[in-house]
């Protein structure tokens, strides 16, 4: 954070002749900025949960965002002047005499730098504009063929929606959760899958705002796995209060869906991070999978899709999780593509697929660019779907 904001900070004033109290002012601004979210979090921490502090962490958060966007440019706009400059200064090096036409005094480097500046501030909140919009708005629906050659004739065509990360907290509220909703159920799925990070925040403050998430409909129920956040906001209330939702939360364990004289197998695991919080929730993929047949098809719930470093030697068909938010604004994903081997999409690990939800909200700066808000609808079938 202190990089973040330092940089940005000093590339604006850079080109300004400020000092005196002028510049201890722009400081002071510039830190309280940086300070906000961070300490937006710390009291929503400490148990001070209020409209102020949402608002608060509101400003904070887009501060946060457009800060991002504009060090990316700035970063890139740096490079390209040291190339030019190194470039410049490797001419006259080579030649007798620089041209006067590449000559660049100190007036026109400064208005240079000037221009520049302000043409970046005013496309990083254009940028920002675009990323609040396309964040708040409803989230697109992602249709994925999934094939199972195990599959039975039964499940031919089932139908899952999945929903990932949906965050409702301090910028997330009931009309969004609302929303959601009614998009998952006009899609009328069979099942729904919500892999984690429903909240940020203490069932106490959000009760009300994820009341929605209990009219989620489907054929045979919603089923629910947490996240690092809710370990962050009182997992075992919250587990309480998806019981109390409607929904099935599997702890490192499964269920048996059946139809007929065919089975499914659906498996839940914890948080990767769980036993950082509660020692008794360390994620265990080879429990949950216990007690299934290896020719019974199965679907594995994981909030990260880290956890498929732990399936060795179980044999799942399809494994579907978030975490990722797909790094939720250019160029950030392509730092989460780093960081994670699977980050977005569908992928095939082994004979295992693993499928990872953008996420249906969204973390921190409320931005969205490139990297839309998602819910997922599966569509299985026993033999793989020709799209092209």
């Amino acid at each position: 954070m202190t990089i973040l904001y330092g940089y940005v900070g000093a590339r604006v004033i850079a080109p300004f002749d400020i000092s005196g109290v002028s510049l201890v002012v722009y400081w002071t601004v510039i830190v309280l900025l940086a300070i906000t979210p961070i300490a937006g979090m710390i009291l929503r921490s400490r148990g001070l949960e209020n409209l102020f502090i949402d608002s608060f962490l509101w400003l904070g958060f887009i501060g946060m965002g457009l800060f991002s966007l504009a060090f990316i440019a700035f970063i890139v706009r740096d490079l390209g002047w040291v190339t030019g400059t190194l470039s410049f200064n490797i001419l006259k090096t080579i030649t007798s005499s620089s041209p006067s036409s590449i000559q660049l005094d100190p007036g026109r480097r400064q208005f240079l730098l000037m221009s520049m500046n302000l043409g970046i501030v005013g496309v990083t909140s254009l940028l920002g504009g675009i990323g609040l919009f396309q964040a708040r708005r409803k989230a697109s629906i992602i249709t994925q063929n999934i094939a199972i050659e195990k599959l039975p004739s039964e499940f031919e065509g089932l139908t899952i929606a999945q929903i990932s990360d949906l965050h409702v907290g301090p910028t997330i509220k009931a009309d969004y959760a609302r929303t959601v909703v009614d998009q998952v159920n006009a899609l009328q799925p069979d099942l729904i899958f919500f892999t984690g990070d429903m909240v940020d925040g203490s069932v106490d403050r959000l009760s009300e705002d994820v009341e929605p998430l209990r009219y989620l409909k489907s054929k045979y129920g919603t089923y629910f796995v947490t996240g690092n956040h809710e370990y962050y906001s009182g997992a075992e209330q919250w587990v309480d209060k998806v019981h109390e939702l409607g929904m099935i939360h599997l702890e490192n364990e499964h269920r048996i869906l059946k139809k007929g004289k065919a089975s499914l197998a659906i498996a839940g695991v914890t948080d990767l991070m769980a036993h950082h919080t509660i020692k008794s929730h360390k994620t265990d993929p080879h429990k949950a999978m216990r007690g299934i047949p290896d020719d019974m098809p199965s679907i594995m719930l994981a909030h990260q899709p880290g956890t498929v470093e732990l399936t060795q030697g179980l044999s799942i068909d399809l494994l579907v999780s978030g975490h990722t938010h797909g790094g939720q604004f250019m160029p950030f994903n392509l730092a989460v593509a780093k960081a994670h081997k699977y980050y977005a999409g569908l992928y095939n690990h082994g004979t295992m697929q693993v499928y990872v939800n953008r996420g249906t909200g969204y973390w921190g700066p409320p931005l969205r660019l490139g990297i839309p808000s998602e819910i997922t609808l599966f569509k299985l079938s026993s033999v793989e779907i020709d799209i092209s």
